[in-house]
């Protein structure tokens, strides 16, 4: 036997002998379960979603949230801050002052100046109103008040403006009214609140509603 003979035997025996490896078919266990389908054609080569198509997202995204922002401050500067920046300083406190006077006149009258009475709770007064209000007085509260000897009396404990704007305003009131009669002497005691409207009408505010809340 030859040398290389040798050295062709020790190489066979040095290699160990492997079976074959059995061939292992795909199967659909193997995919994801998520339930989310993969389209792999519109992504890289391991059906990730492309960069491009991700960063697309976000410029939408962002246009969206700019016009709604510009929508907000659109709608905020006409309804809300337009009216306030007309609005006089002063405006406030002398909405809330005609509210208050004309409340504690509207429910102030004694039987002995009943005429004095209501036309001094018309002078806070103006539109249909003033029209309920110099009506119902009339027919009904005058009647009553002289046959029954009804003395009310009003305070505002509380005030504040609801709304404001620079020619009409919404004061919301917090009342006690003490009411006696002949047939009651002692004082009944009532607390109540009142959304009172007012318009400007050549420069003075006027209530034009009164609503009990």
């Amino acid at each position: 036997m030859s040398a290389d003979d040798d050295t062709e035997q020790q190489n066979d025996e040095s290699v160990p002998d492997v079976e074959p490896a059995a061939e292992v078919e795909p199967t659909a266990d193997l995919e994801p379960t998520t339930g989310v389908e993969i389209d792999k054609s519109a992504g890289g080569i391991d059906g990730s979603v492309a960069p491009w198509r991700r960063v697309k997202v976000i410029p939408l995204v962002l246009v969206l949230a700019l016009l709604a922002a510009g929508g907000l401050a659109a709608w905020l500067y006409y309804f809300q801050y337009r009216p306030d920046e007309q609005t006089d300083a002063a405006v406030d406190p002398s909405a809330v002052d005609a509210a208050r006077d004309g409340t504690v006149a509207l429910l102030s009258y004694k039987p002995d100046t009943l005429n004095q009475d209501f036309a001094a709770a018309k002078s806070h007064l103006t539109g249909d109103f003033l029209n309920y209000y110099d009506q119902f007085t009339k027919q009904v509260v005058t009647p009553a008040a002289r046959e029954k000897a009804v003395t009310t009396t009003a305070q505002v404990v509380g005030a504040a403006a609801s709304e404001l704007h620079p020619n009409s305003a919404v004061v919301l009131i917090f009342v006690n009214q003490a009411t006696t009669s002949k047939e009651r002497p002692d004082p009944a005691m009532a607390s109540s609140s009142v959304l009172v409207s007012l318009t400007k009408v050549h420069g003075t505010w006027l209530i034009t509603k009164f609503d009990p809340v």
